[in-house]
């Protein structure tokens, strides 16, 4: 039995891990592609709005299928890793998330789809301790 709960334990991690990864490739690949303006609609960078759209279902997604915040979490930080660092200048003055209505789009609202998608992500352990009733039901 024990040997089970260690095979689990490492499929666990290594989903984790990948949760990770692909958080990550959303920051490289969103980082260099956010400004496209062939998307643009108007005043509205849509190629930034679709991918925080995409960063949010993924996150959420990565929670709801681990079934604990720590999904959204994981993949949220491989996101945030990637895309902190792009939003610093260059000795020669390059930047790749830049301070235009793409940049803010993508930057800012990639964070609120990162926290929205963590608080809607459903807690390890069942039902949420704030979505109990208070105080704690009686099993019997």
């Amino acid at each position: 039995m024990e040997h089970r709960g260690q095979a689990e334990s490492a499929l666990g991690g290594a989903a984790y891990g990948m949760l990770f990864v692909l958080g990550v490739v959303m920051g490289i690949v969103g980082g260099f592609t956010h400004p496209d303006p062939g998307w643009q609609v108007g005043p509205l960078p849509g190629a930034a709005v679709v991918w925080v759209l995409v960063l949010f279902a993924v996150c959420l997604g990565a929670g709801k299928m681990m079934r604990a915040k720590l999904g959204a979490v994981v993949t949220a930080a491989g996101w945030l890793l990637v895309t902190m660092p792009f939003t610093l200048e260059l000795g020669s003055g390059d930047l790749v998330i830049a301070n235009g209505a793409p940049g803010h789009v993508y930057l800012y609202g990639g964070l609120v789809a990162v926290v929205m998608a963590y608080v809607l992500s459903p807690s390890s352990g069942g039902e949420s301790w704030l979505l109990r009733g208070y105080p704690p039901k009686n099993p019997t």
